[in-house]
């Protein structure tokens, strides 16, 4: 089913290794017990590629480690999501686009809570096939469409999404993939479904991650699978201010998103021409 899946669908697999390969780990920072089938052996494949790139046998890594970097930002939203699902208000979660994303099977979820997962029709019907035999830990709904789409939002709702009551939004490895025309379009369409005192959170990566000379190894992986990374922003707190949110934007190694794994400084973020990750999370107004 993985010749179903177009290329930018297909990093889907490359996260789903890289949790698995955490999940074997003993000091790992989570357990995702689904992920290994979730890869298939076209995950591994695509992370050994991303592998040989960032740890290259004959010089010092240049390149932002992609292993420690995703696992920080698995657990970085996890807590957010576990955080936000504590809230007896909070009944509704939207992972979107939800991926090879296991949350809804190997994370314990309040009662209270109704948990959509968004995405193509063929990632969700490659998941499903993978995971037949394992019964979600929520009241679990799965919309199957493109987020590009005119009517997602309509078909979210149809699903029994409610705009009118709070809800937490995850927007997890996505807006780097699209142009930052559609970047817009889709928090426009998000913060119109979301009511006051809805949570959301984001990964983006900075401007200069797309352009700096060191970064070119790990860029002309993504490329080279046919997914460049299309767009970043150095100002992710006025990006989503545009639309309606109040977030902070919190980079891997900083207080609160290291987990003691970030093997790389931290440069201030006045500092120009470094690449950077934001993790973005808060809430709209």
């Amino acid at each position: 089913m993985t010749d179903l899946l177009n290329p930018v669908e297909r990093t889907a697999l490359l996260t789903a290794a890289l949790r698995a390969a955490e999940t074997s780990r003993h000091d790992r920072l989570y357990e995702d017990p689904y992920a290994a089938r979730l890869a298939g052996e076209a995950g591994p494949e695509l992370l050994a590629e991303v592998r040989d790139a960032t740890f290259p046998p004959d010089r010092p890594r240049s390149l932002p480690s992609t292993p420690d970097y995703n696992a920080i930002r698995t657990r970085f939203f996890d807590d957010f999501l576990k955080n936000a699902a504590q809230d007896p208000a909070m009944t509704q979660v939207v992972l979107a686009p939800s991926g090879m994303d296991s949350r809804a099977y190997r994370i314990d979820w309040p009662g209270h809570i109704r948990y959509f997962e968004v995405d193509r029709p063929a990632v969700l019907a490659f998941k499903a096939d993978r995971l037949q035999d394992v019964t979600p830990r929520v009241a679990h709904r799965t919309v199957a469409v493109d987020l590009t789409a005119d009517d997602w939002e309509q078909r979210l709702v149809d699903a029994g999404y409610d705009a009118s009551l709070p809800s937490t939004w995850l927007l997890e490895g996505l807006l780097y993939y699209i142009p930052e025309a559609d970047t817009h379009r889709m928090l426009e369409h998000v913060a119109a479904v979301m009511a006051p005192g809805s949570r959301i959170a984001a990964d983006l990566v900075n401007a200069a991650a797309l352009t700096l000379p060191h970064m070119r190894g790990l860029l002309d992986v993504f490329a080279g699978w046919g997914c460049p990374w299309l767009f970043g922003s150095d100002e992710p707190e006025a990006l989503f201010d545009r639309y309606g949110f109040g977030v902070e934007a919190t980079q891997p190694g900083e207080p609160g998103a290291d987990f003691g794994r970030w093997p790389d400084p931290v440069p201030p973020r006045h500092i120009k021409d470094v690449r950077r990750v934001f993790f973005i999370h808060g809430w709209r107004r």
